[in-house]
């Protein structure tokens, strides 16, 4: 039996989403959901955290595509944390492994860690006059 959870936070004007365990057909629901919620009660700028996720199939994926199509339609913001390949949250690399061969990487902005992702965005650049 597949097993997810998620919980979710505010993190410097952040809403973080962090999930655990395996996203697939079964359980990709419960993000999509959580994410239609923040999204409707306002949140714009989201940080996925997928450090404790073993296993991401297609289904998974395209989620996670969804996700980014669904911030961008209401000018939002997604980012991703993936920590370090070998790490403790992903002792196999499986995530790792998925975004390198299906080139994802070039889709997602991806931090190591919550902390460096819930930051403020940088001010826009003045335009010259």
């Amino acid at each position: 039996m597949t097993t997810l959870t998620v919980s979710s936070e505010e993190s410097q004007g952040w809403e973080v989403l962090r999930v655990a365990g395996e996203i697939d057909l079964v359980t990709g629901g419960q993000i999509r959901a959580e994410l239609h919620r923040l999204v409707a009660g306002g949140g714009r700028q989201v940080v996925l955290d997928l450090g404790a996720v073993r296993f991401c199939d297609s289904s998974g994926v395209g989620v996670l595509i969804g996700a980014r199509r669904l911030l961008r339609s209401c000018s939002g913001e997604l980012r991703l944390v993936l920590p370090p390949d070998g790490t403790v949250g992903e002792p196999d690399g499986h995530v790792h492994r998925v975004f390198t061969a299906l080139g994802l990487r070039r889709l997602f902005d991806i931090y190591p860690d919550v902390a460096s992702a819930a930051t403020p965005p940088a001010p826009p650049l003045a335009r010259p006059a």
